[in-house]
């Protein structure tokens, strides 16, 4: 029978049934939570394929918000179960659009999709034919020889384009000593033969395949991204505007997009939409229009018509809705729906009338940065004075001219046979600014401080122009495409994401975490051995008895936890400020003596090297304690499985720096535009980032570790309410962890390991934390039966 009762076991996997679905699994066994993870995802791909449940205001109806446990294998389940679906309806969501943060995790995503359609293959029994691919910056899949040798971005970026610009390419049939680049040019001469083979291309696999073909690696994944079945690219390739207007627009409508480790979304959709200047970045943006100016004229000299003919030709097809930056020479900062298709203003149809628009609107802002004190205005306000003080009625430069400052820009580079737009960065932001302050009413402000909050005691204004509602990123993403997944390990509370994106899912599910044996075991420290409360709170935070309860508890962990331990400070800062006092008091001596201390700095490179030998000393089995500061790489991207994280230690909550005049124009547009109050907000913020650490140490459910909460604010209900499900679902486990001192923890810590010395048996995981083919059967039959007689499915979990 098919559907709930059908299940096997099949060759180094499973095969099973949701509803009318078959789904194919690369692994024996699978968590009960990856199986009802699957259940939600089908269930918002459904409503999804149908628009059933669609919303108003433009949605489509299947999104969805999915909380599932670290360390349960969040990404296999996701691919196995839209694989599935894809195969099964091959006209409906016939592309999965997966998107990550980092390189790292770009490549594990398609290290797993491998694995799933190498057991599709295999079980099936026929050649597969889909295609995955990874897509990331020029930089990373460069083959040129000088091009790739270069480490900058945006250098590297600009090389690439000095080699495959139009006008260079042209160029190079009348100078044969103009160098271009090989790779680019067999791929431009092949043209659609150029394609890559059905199979799973991680970003070093289209390298190799490129540099074996002779052809160009990040061309051609853009090149097959029309054709892949699966892409796995950054967030800002589908949020930044300036990156989506060229990469991602042409994605088709029927496509599942899946934010992965989406506990920060609304951070990158705040930054994309973010413009700031300084006094140093308009002065070169200044210099900037001067040489595009000399550039114009050298133009007018060797041919004016050419120059007129070629600028209007690009404005016509500006006017008319279409993008003269195709081919990435610029791209504009405002979001698919609000593009222009409206006439160019006459002022600056020429090209030096615009730039002398742009040297009237530099000349503003330099201007308006001569602040003594910080000062806050609406984008109407800035437009208006911006108006009224470059000429008002008499050719003052209003919204509608501000519109078209980046396109304008973009054109002119492109007339002017502009390569090197690195050079141009300035002038670039400027006009970006002003598009965006053009554009936009609601959800903007613009902050003018005399001072970068960075460098409090150095004089260096700072005009920004800040997007305050995460909405506006994720809207067009949120409308066009019928399934949006955000999803991650630590999206708690739920309703504030739902909130603050604009979302409005079909399924929105926190899952628990199933196990056969306690492996994570958080505990709340208030208190050290002499009762004095811990905290970081401002006003006790340099108090000697709580730095010297901070050392001590470092001190007896580290004494106790074998191998690897990891301890996270709230800022950069206060790790710098205890460290130096822990090395006055002698104390880090003493931490020094039970393991070798590993620090992470701002610099990569440093970082990378210290974690590089602090994971050497684990393996050594003399042990290492690494210092990390939350809201850092560390925190965000590196995991402590195994023996590299026995013990995780949040010393303090986490709170953003609240003088922040940035951060207080976001809260009070959050209090006003979503009903949630200050404090709701930097409190969930906060805790969203302590889970975070708290998530390095755990990777499976064979792995174990103690997470360790050292701030008495974490006992009270609003800070733990906020803990991902699974966290408090093992806080609850004993009234002793919620509110301990430091010697209660050590005992704690003491009983846990020694519990976990024991060896972990595969038999005392069926049909608890683990499932076979016949538990999963049981389930399905059960669950059945249930739903049959009435009740919710969840409720049998």
């Amino acid at each position: 029978v098919r559907g709930w009762f059908s299940v096997r076991n099949a060759r180094a996997g499973m095969r099973f049934w949701i509803e009318e679905l078959e789904v194919l699994f690369p692994y024996d066994y699978i968590y009960p939570e990856q199986y009802e993870y699957m259940t939600y995802l089908k269930q918002a791909l459904d409503a999804g394929k149908t628009n059933i449940g669609a919303t108003t205001g433009g949605q489509a109806g299947g999104h969805a918000c999915l909380e599932m446990p670290t360390g349960t294998g969040k990404t296999v389940t996701i691919l196995s179960l839209i694989t599935s679906y894809q195969f099964a309806n091959p006209g409906n969501s016939s592309r999965l659009v997966y998107c990550t943060r980092t390189v790292p995790e770009i490549d594990k995503v398609l290290e797993e999709c491998k694995v799933v359609m190498e057991y599709r293959s295999k079980e099936l029994g026929v050649p597969t034919t889909t295609l995955a691919l990874g897509l990331s910056s020029r930089r990373n899949m460069c083959v040129h020889p000088e091009v790739s040798a270069d480490s900058e971005r945006s250098s590297c970026d600009s090389k690439c384009r000095n080699l495959t610009a139009p006008w260079v390419r042209e160029a190079k049939t009348r100078d044969t000593s103009i160098p271009i680049c090989q790779f680019y040019e067999e791929l431009e001469r092949i043209g659609p033969e150029g394609m890559l083979p059905a199979g799973c291309f991680s970003l070093q696999d289209i390298k190799k395949y490129g540099q074996d073909k002779g052809l160009c690696p990040y061309f051609l994944a853009r090149h097959m991204m029309a054709r892949a079945n699966i892409v796995v690219y950054n967030y800002q390739y589908l949020l930044d505007p300036k990156i989506a207007n060229l990469i991602s627009k042409e994605l088709v409508d029927d496509s599942v997009v899946v934010f992965d480790e989406a506990h920060n979304i609304d951070n990158v959709c705040i930054e994309v939409m973010t413009v700031a200047v300084n006094q140093d970045t308009l002065n070169k943006a200044s210099s900037n229009l001067s040489k595009l100016a000399t550039e114009v004229d050298k133009a007018k000299a060797n041919d004016e018509q050419r120059l007129r003919d070629e600028f209007q030709t690009l404005l016509r097809g500006l006017s008319s809705g279409g993008n003269p930056t195709d081919a990435g020479v610029f791209a504009n900062p405002v979001l698919p729906p609000d593009l222009l298709s409206e006439a160019i203003p006459g002022n600056i149809k020429k090209a030096q009338n615009f730039i002398s628009v742009m040297r009237r609107v530099v000349h503003h802002l330099k201007d308006r940065m001569q602040v003594v004190s910080h000062q806050q205005e609406t984008p109407l306000d800035f437009r208006h004075k911006l108006y009224k003080e470059t000429g008002g009625a008499v050719g003052g430069v209003d919204a509608r001219t501000l519109k078209f400052c980046s396109s304008l820009l973009g054109t002119l580079f492109r007339t002017l046979e502009v390569a090197n737009i690195d050079e141009f960065t300035p002038i670039q932001l400027v006009a970006d600014l002003a598009t965006l302050v053009g554009t936009y009413t609601d959800g903007f402000v613009v902050i003018m401080e005399p001072i970068d909050e960075r460098y409090p005691n150095v004089r260096n204004p700072v005009l920004q122009l800040c997007c305050n509602d995460a909405a506006l990123a994720m809207k067009p993403v949120l409308e066009k495409f019928r399934s949006v997944i955000i999803t991650s390990g630590t999206l708690s509370p739920l309703t504030f994401y739902e909130k603050i994106l604009g979302i409005r899912p079909v399924v929105s599910k926190s899952l628990p975490m199933s196990l056969s044996r306690n492996c994570i075991h958080p505990v709340i420290i208030t208190r050290g051995s002499d009762q004095v409360a811990i905290s970081t709170k401002y006003e006790v935070r340099s108090d000697a008895a709580v730095v010297n309860n901070y050392a001590h508890l470092v001190i007896e962990l580290s004494s106790v936890v074998p191998d690897g331990m990891v301890c996270f400070f709230t800022s950069y800062r206060y790790m710098e400020e205890i460290i130096a006092e822990w090395h006055k008091a002698k104390l880090l001596e003493k931490i020094c003596a039970n393991k070798i201390l590993f620090i992470e700095t701002a610099d990569m490179l440093e970082t990378s090297l210290a974690l590089q030998n602090y994971r050497r000393a684990c393996d050594s089995g003399r042990g290492a304690i690494f210092f990390s500061v939350a809201r850092g790489k560390v925190a965000e991207g590196i995991d402590f499985d195994r023996h590299y994280g026995r013990c995780v230690v949040m010393l303090g909550v986490p709170y953003q720096y609240t003088e922040s005049n940035v951060l207080k124009a976001r809260l009070a547009y959050m209090r006003e535009t979503h009903n949630i109050s200050e404090g709701d907000f930097l409190t969930f913020d906060a805790i969203r980032q302590a889970s975070q650490c708290l998530g390095r140490v755990v990777r499976s459910k064979a792995d174990y570790g103690i997470m360790v909460l050292a701030d008495q604010r974490y006992s009270r209900s609003d800070k733990r309410d906020k803990l991902p499900k699974w966290v408090q679902d093992a806080m609850e486990q004993s009234d002793l962890s919620l509110n301990a001192s430091s010697d209660e923890a050590l005992v704690i810590t003491k009983k846990f390991l020694r519990d976990m010395a024991q060896p972990l048996k595969k038999e005392d995981q069926l049909g608890v934390s683990l499932w076979g083919p016949d538990h999963l059967l049981a389930h399905q039959g059960k669950r059945q039966k249930t739903t049959v007689e009435g009740a919710q499915p969840e409720e049998i979990m």
